[in-house]
């Protein structure tokens, strides 16, 4: 998708098929650095082709290409917010010199406390501008102080993550002590998981996880289907006059948080079956009023989005909590809704932790154009109101990249009209 901004509409507001989501991004990611230090013996199979996921095994071969230890790589990884965290906590486990830099935004987006925390542990890393941010400069060759670290677990789960994912490689391996109250949980259950199937045993007590030093088993990594995908297509069922999707391959048990997205979505009418395979979503013909008014998205943050912007052309007026982490990830995820939904007519109110969902000025403009903010989800979590508009235009269509690359292939291919 080339162009800087397409129009979207649906003649009959009605859906229906199969729809192949790609491999999960936020599994392939971890999968990709288990299988870097594993010494190849764990294989990856489904992996995501989310433009995310391609900059991670890129940056990762050039961890092995890299010439000497006199010489600096440097790697750019754009947007790719997961890349830049997990590769600021491998990078210093290898032999190499590493300039690690990203995009403009990226150099926005805080990373001071896991630097911190590797810092703690013995890493050779610094800030090569502002400090707490990147980019960063990393000389490899772990010398590592103490197996023992304290970071907040209520800013990112990927910071965890990180720690974790190197944790078996390091000579003492890791405690990792969870400061606070702990956000996204799911991701750090993912990560554990995985870990888990290649072999990596860890204990979870109180706030402290702690994993010593291993060798990975030879396995076969075989990626779920991304549920965060999924959550776009449960939004255009409920926008939609009827609908009935099917999507191969997603589990019942998933190591996904976003799976949530089953229950959300529950409560606005959509019914979930797990049948041949897959997942068949359908709208029920009765309107629905959601059971619960407030939603919290502390395990899910990244369904926010779709559901704030599904609720809104519902008109239902609905809280959230749980939002504190969207200020820091692609954009100011908050303040990027605030302005799209204020065109057309709804707004939404900030009141401490809670956000208020107001829907009493809703209207529907002849023409509506959404700004993207490069962030490859407010995209996507717009785009299914061409099911209640004529037609919308989306700025900058081609940051789905980021995570769905096939995005409006399959719209088109579900009645989508796309100019």
């Amino acid at each position: 998708m080339e162009t800087n901004a397409i129009r979207l509409s649906h003649p009959t507001k009605t859906l229906r098929g199969t729809v192949e989501l790609t491999g999960s991004k936020s599994e392939s990611n971890r999968a990709l650095i288990i299988q870097a230090w594993s010494g190849g013996v764990v294989e990856v199979a489904n992996l995501s082709s989310a433009a995310d996921t391609e900059t991670l095994k890129q940056a990762l071969h050039a961890t092995t290409t890299a010439a000497t230890e006199e010489e600096t790589t440097v790697i750019d990884i754009g947007p790719a917010g997961t890349a830049m965290r997990f590769l600021t906590a491998y990078l210093p486990t290898t032999n190499g010199r590493y300039l690690l830099t990203g995009s403009e935004r990226m150099k926005q987006r805080p990373i001071g406390i896991l630097v911190d925390a590797l810092q703690t542990l013995g890493a050779h890393i610094a800030f090569a501008g502002q400090p707490g941010y990147p980019p960063l400069s990393i000389s490899g060759g772990f010398n590592q102080i103490t197996d023992t670290v304290t970071v907040k677990g209520d800013v990112s789960s990927q910071y965890l993550s990180a720690l974790l994912l190197i944790a078996p490689t390091l000579p003492k391996g890791l405690r990792l002590q969870i400061a606070g109250e702990l956000t996204s949980r799911p991701y750090l259950m993912m990560t554990l998981d995985m870990l888990r199937e290649a072999g990596i045993q860890h204990e979870w007590q109180g706030n402290t996880i702690h994993i010593t030093p291993q060798q990975a088993h030879p396995c076969r990594m075989v990626i779920e289907p991304d549920w965060s995908a999924a959550s776009y297509w449960y939004a255009m069922v409920a926008l939609s006059k009827d609908a009935e999707v099917f999507l191969p391959n997603l589990k019942n048990r998933s190591l996904q948080g976003d799976a949530a997205i089953v229950a959300i979505m529950a409560h606005f009418g959509i019914e979930s079956s797990f049948v041949d395979g897959g997942l068949s979503i359908r709208k029920k013909t009765e309107r629905q009023t959601p059971e619960i008014r407030l939603f919290d998205f502390k395990e899910c943050p990244d369904l926010a989005q779709t559901v704030i912007v599904c609720a809104a052309a519902l008109q239902q007026d609905l809280s959230f909590t749980g939002l504190h982490t969207l200020r820091i990830k692609e954009t100011d995820r908050i303040a990027a809704l605030q302005t799209e939904l204020g065109k057309f007519g709804v707004q939404l109110i900030e009141d401490g932790e809670v956000y208020h969902l107001r829907t009493a000025e809703f209207r529907k403009p002849e023409h509506l154009v959404f700004d993207t903010y490069e962030d490859h989800r407010m995209a996507m979590a717009f785009a299914p109101l061409a099911l209640v508009f004529d037609s919308i235009r989306i700025n900058e269509p081609h940051v789905v990249e980021k995570s769905y690359p096939d995005f409006w292939k399959h719209l088109k291919q579900h009645g989508f009209v796309i100019t």
